[in-house]
């Protein structure tokens, strides 16, 4: 597991990038938390960056979005989906559970 900060250090509607074999991000969203790969699938650009609505991140680059909550492309520029990491709190810290290396087709 890869510790990514306390709870209280990520607001609501925030985002967080990790550094790990493949850089993860990190989103509190709808009082959820959740992890993806950061990297847009359709270009290189970090979604940390990007625009948070939901659970639906916004590519800074060709707004393509992702849902959080399994990857998925809404559409068009982006066509694969991003991989998806277990998230987890123990004792008032977050820790991302990074997935196999292939990402989902």
């Amino acid at each position: 597991m890869i510790p990514v900060c306390h709870v209280d250090a990520l607001a609501e509607g925030a985002a967080m990038r990790i550094q790990a074999d493949v850089p993860i991000a990190v989103f509190r969203a709808e009082g959820e938390l959740y992890a993806v790969d950061d990297t847009c699938t359709h270009q290189d650009a970090s979604l940390t960056d990007g625009y948070l609505e939901g659970c639906w991140v916004e590519c800074p680059l060709h707004a393509s979005t992702f849902d959080l909550r399994t990857g998925r492309p809404s559409g068009p520029p982006a066509k694969r989906p991003l991989r998806t990491h277990a998230v987890t709190v123990q004792d008032d810290m977050i820790y991302v559970l990074p997935a196999s290396t292939a990402a989902p087709s």
